[in-house]
């Protein structure tokens, strides 16, 4: 049986549909404890954050470990336009098929949005029309603070690198020393556990601050960073173009030690990458402390840990990691947590929380989760990168297109956000519509390189034609397929894409193949981006003089 059938909601859809935000008001949310009781969550397991917000804790994967797991489904899509293709819509929309009328129980994992695209032209990530996660408004703000507490750890360590910088140009190697380990009550020095990890790098055998040499005292107080090779900038949560690029250490307290440096926003942190490919509490404590942000002038990488910070970034951190429960229009289950871009990481949601949801629905339940960008970014990088971290195998990929930006693939006009879609977009034109299949035709061989079965969900616009709709169908089961569905969940929710939950449903009992990845890891940073480039289509790449690697 799928989720308590009293956590499970019948839509009231009215036509044309209303503003996404007028849908989301339209309903009121079950508590969010009734939600974790479709899903025999113990209240033990999770921390109320209000009435609809929860976070489950990594205690949940302790209680669940005996049971069986779920079939595992990816969201992606054609290669995105400007038009958008609706894959947190399909992805919602799916989710709702599944567990509101083919009594499957399912949960929904997703990303956190940032602020800056909310606030910005793309808007929100919590679908859309009558497939949304809700509250929509709380799903794309501050939701449980995992963003802010992403953003304190990160500047935490961006102030603590400047200030190192200050501290080694003023004080001889005996100050620092002094410095980084004090006397304790019985004024006597002893060494942490993170001082204890950088004499261990430096090749340092030593455990007690008194038997280091002045030369091994100097080795290990002092850093000496190159300012012009720090790689780790501030961040925060809105866009704002004019901290791009700006000048700090303007302060007369500062001493002259001025440099360029900039914002980037907060998701862009490297941060956010470790909390959606952590696995516990301590593997996010391993992988923040070794973190690089610069290297030495001698050349030698700087780590987090090397600065002393990994253990504060990982305090900071500490309720980051558990994901936030929520729930769909229809009263299906979501856990939504990190929100890497696909772009600059490997954008998709976290481990944890697919790692606690394939239990939670347990065998014959369903986890769908969504994939960043195109396929050939964001599922690339879930098979490829996610997949190898958690050891965990999809059994579908859904590949998300639509007629229009099928025919903006084929050579239809520019089209530009924000303003009116040219004509070709809004008549039929079959043409247009089968020369963009070819994108789409890219994209299945591309996934089913993985030993995955690949549906394709053809989301409906009103303007699409039968004929159009058709010639998707055909080219992509022609592509190779497992099937094509149209789907209307934007207009009808879990109605609209009940097609799409069968044919889901059908591809991961009848997979038949082991999962494959793109590339071994044992091989150079050239060979990866080779094997890579060649799936997309490409002969070779070629690299300018200025390129350099670090293997």
């Amino acid at each position: 049986m799928s989720s308590s059938s009293k956590t499970l909601r019948k839509l009231q859809v009215v036509y044309p549909v209303p503003a996404d935000i007028d849908v989301a008001n339209s309903v009121e949310p079950f508590h969010i404890s009734e939600i974790a009781a479709g899903l025999d969550l113990s209240p033990d397991h999770y921390d109320l954050y209000g009435k609809y917000k929860a976070k489950v804790l990594l205690s949940a994967l302790d209680e669940l470990e005996g049971r069986g797991d779920g079939y595992y489904v990816v969201v992606g899509g054609i290669t995105p336009t400007p038009l958008g293709e609706g894959k947190s819509t399909t992805t919602v929309g799916l989710c709702q098929a599944l567990g509101a009328f083919l009594d499957k129980k399912v949960v929904t994992c997703v990303r956190q949005p940032s602020q800056g695209p909310t606030f910005g032209i793309k808007g929100g990530a919590a679908g859309g029309g009558y497939s949304q996660v809700i509250p929509m408004d709380e799903f794309n703000l501050h939701l449980t603070g995992d963003i802010h507490a992403i953003t304190a750890a990160n500047n935490l360590l961006a102030a603590a690198i400047d200030t190192r910088i200050f501290h080694e140009s003023a004080q001889s190697d005996k100050a620092l020393f002094n410095r980084l380990c004090p006397l304790n009550k019985e004024g006597k020095r002893n060494f942490g556990d993170v001082m204890l990890r950088r004499l261990k790098k430096l090749g340092i055998s030593k455990d007690k601050p008194e038997d280091l040499s002045p030369q091994e005292v100097k080795k290990f107080a002092r850093l000496d960073i190159d300012p012009d090779s720090i790689t780790w900038r501030r961040v925060m949560d809105v866009n704002d173009r004019f901290l791009r690029k700006i000048s700090i250490g303007q302060g007369p307290e500062e001493k002259g030690m001025v440099r360029e440096t900039g914002f980037d926003i907060s998701v862009a942190s490297e941060i956010m990458a470790v909390l959606a490919l952590t696995t516990s509490l301590a593997d996010m404590r391993e992988r923040l402390g070794k973190m690089v942000i610069g290297n030495s002038k001698a050349g030698e990488p700087i780590t987090a840990d090397d600065l002393g910070v990994g253990g504060a970034l990982t305090v900071l951190m500490k309720d980051a990691i558990h994901p936030t429960l929520m729930q769909t229009l229809e009263g299906t289950p979501v856990l939504v947590h990190a929100g890497p871009f696909a772009n600059i990481a490997h954008g998709n949601s976290s481990i944890v929380a697919d790692k606690i949801a394939l239990k939670l629905v347990g065998p014959g339940g369903f986890v769908v989760t969504e994939a960043g960008f195109g396929a050939d970014i964001g599922t690339e990088k879930f098979m490829n990168i996610k997949c190898r971290y958690s050891g965990l195998t999809p059994q579908c990929a859904v590949i998300v297109a639509t007629v229009r930006a099928l025919k903006m693939h084929g050579g239809g006009p520019e089209v530009v956000a924000g303003k009116p879609l040219d004509r070709a977009y809004l008549s039929e034109n079959v043409a247009l519509v089968e020369a963009g299949c070819v994108n789409l035709a890219r994209h299945i061989s591309n996934t089913k390189a993985y030993g995955v079965n690949v549906v394709v969900a053809v989301n409906m616009f009103s303007t699409d034609t039968e004929a159009e709709l058709n010639a998707v169908k055909k080219a992509a089961l022609s592509a190779g397929a497992y099937d094509a569905v149209i789907c209307t969940h934007h207009a009808h929710g879990g109605k609209g894409a009940v097609d799409l939950g069968i044919a889901v449903q059908k591809a991961c009992e009848n997979v038949t193949q082991p999962l494959r990845f793109l590339y071994p890891l044992d091989i150079s940073i050239k060979d990866k981006i080779e094997a890579i480039a060649r799936s997309y289509g490409a002969s070779g790449v070629e690299y300018s003089d200025q390129v350099i690697f670090f293997m």
